[in-house]
């Protein structure tokens, strides 16, 4: 992996960490749904008719109840839906991916392909599999398959703790977040040849 010709180096190892963690909140800050609203007086109901006349009141002058100066008017300045997006170069992306791979290694369980083949919605099975792979039922885990199976996915929706992604959609969040990370062989091969470029 060039991930590991990458970290080798202290000094790189050092920016590589940083790496992750700049895409890591890169990842975080895409995801956030900016939906608070507050109206305005303009969208208030009501405050159409002053509330008393301009002079001879003694009272400050006022041109309708829904001001944000009264109780139940508008708000001044008050959030409003919006987009916030932060940017991160695609080939710092990649080498985040890959240098958090790396960090990770001590975590990968390798299996076959064919375990990932389920043509029916199976939780048991997949339960069968963790408990023969003597991994703790309560560790975070991260199934990376390399092509997408829709069966498998279904059986995992029910188990807490478990994740399941595919080798060309990996992201930074699931990788940090796992204790286990179970792929097979053409898995890291689908991994290297999407994700791997030469950053020497």
């Amino acid at each position: 992996m060039e991930a590991k010709i990458f970290l080798e180096n202290g000094e790189r190892k050092k920016k590589a960490i940083g790496l992750i963690h700049r895409a890591y909140l890169t990842q975080l800050k895409n995801a956030r749904k900016h939906t608070a609203s507050t109206k305005t007086r303009s969208e208030v109901r009501g405050g159409g008719r002053k509330p008393w006349k301009q002079k001879g009141t003694g009272r400050a002058r006022a041109g309708s109840t829904r001001s944000p100066l009264f109780v139940g008017g508008g708000v001044i300045f008050g959030p409003k839906p919006k987009t916030v997006s932060k940017k991160i170069n695609k080939k710092e992306r990649r080498l985040a991916i890959l240098s958090a791979l790396y960090l990770k290694k001590q975590q990968f369980v390798f299996v076959n392909d064919d375990i990932f083949a389920f043509e029916a919605v199976k939780t048991k099975k997949v339960c069968d599999l963790i408990s023969s792979l003597s991994l703790e039922t309560n560790s975070k885990i991260l199934f990376v398959l390399s092509s997408s199976n829709k069966f498998f996915w279904l059986s995992t929706k029910n188990l807490k703790n478990i994740e399941v992604t595919t080798a060309g959609c990996l992201n930074i969040e699931q990788l940090l977040n796992a204790n286990h990370i179970i792929l097979s062989n053409n898995g890291l091969d689908l991994i290297n040849s999407t994700y791997g470029k030469n950053y020497e």
